[in-house]
């Protein structure tokens, strides 16, 4: 009898959290294929793609300015991708080091996670006044990207500490007692197993650090990146443009989900034929 309740109990859960989760998307979905006379209206009148030839500047001008996509956009791709490089090294090098207990090993921890609890606005009005105390410019590559690397660094870390919880020393060992160095040990045992986790750990990184806003918004300088030039393009009005450009940037997103799942399923069919071998030898 419970669990006749139980089930649809949880399945009108899951598709309320599911239309709670993508309502927003799929609205600013519709929104972007209006037609260019009048603001954001819902329901839709006339149905159009003006919007998005308007944002690849293919559409005759209008009293709507252009979106800054251009060098933003580009900066905002540079900072997410120094971001995910920096902090997936520092998260596999911390991961690896906790492996083994020493001492200090306690505040160590919690002190690489702070970076990630701290208030984005507090650490980026920090950095602001530690700048200007020092003379140090502010700027996207700089203070910026430290603030991202603080920030994301934590989350690697967490993934990679989770990877190497559940990793078989045996492996390693074995590779030891055969003459093997560690540097070849860890670059032809321990990181095609732990591969998995380095890809989840990049993807974490990249994507907090392209739409970090509160971090960037004291140190980024005059040189903006794409979260702050579109806030302070549209801090008074939103036309649709920024919805066809949502609509863009959520298909890029989910472009980077479908090459994580072929990577993943290309190293799981790999792992999958090595450990048949095994078994047969």
């Amino acid at each position: 009898m419970q669990s006749g309740i139980l089930r649809p109990a949880l399945a009108t859960y899951t598709a309320l959290f599911l239309l709670f989760l993508y309502g927003p998307m799929i609205v600013l979905a519709i929104l972007s294929f209006q037609s260019i006379d009048g603001g954001p209206q819902f329901p839709i009148r006339d149905w159009s793609t003006y919007w998005y030839q308007h944002l690849l500047g293919l559409a005759e001008s209008s009293r709507v300015s252009q979106l800054p996509v251009g060098e933003s956009l580009v900066r905002s791709m540079m900072l997410a991708f120094m971001t995910t490089v920096v902090s997936t090294i520092l998260g596999v090098m911390s991961a690896e080091a906790f492996r083994t207990k020493f001492k200090g090993s306690g505040p160590a921890f919690y002190l690489i996670i702070l970076g990630m609890m701290v208030p984005g606005v507090l650490v980026g009005l920090g950095m602001a006044l530690l700048s200007n105390t020092l003379g140090i410019g502010r700027a996207w590559w700089s203070t910026s990207f430290v603030l991202h690397v603080v920030y994301t660094y934590p989350f690697a870390f967490l993934i990679m500490l989770a990877i190497f919880n559940r990793f078989d020393r045996t492996v390693e060992e074995a590779s030891l007692s055969l003459g093997v160095t560690p540097a070849q040990t860890f670059r032809r045992v321990t990181f095609p197993i732990i591969f998995p986790g380095v890809l989840s750990a990049m993807l974490f990184s990249f994507t907090l650090s392209y739409d970090e806003f509160a971090r960037t918004l004291f140190t980024a300088g005059r040189d903006l990146t794409l979260p702050l030039s579109i806030y302070g393009t549209f801090s008074v009005e939103i036309y649709p443009n920024l919805f066809a450009f949502g609509v863009l940037t959520t298909l890029f997103s989910f472009t980077l989900l479908v090459i994580y799942g072929l990577l993943m399923k290309r190293f799981t069919a790999k792992a999958s034929r090595f450990s048949g071998q095994e078994d047969a030898a």
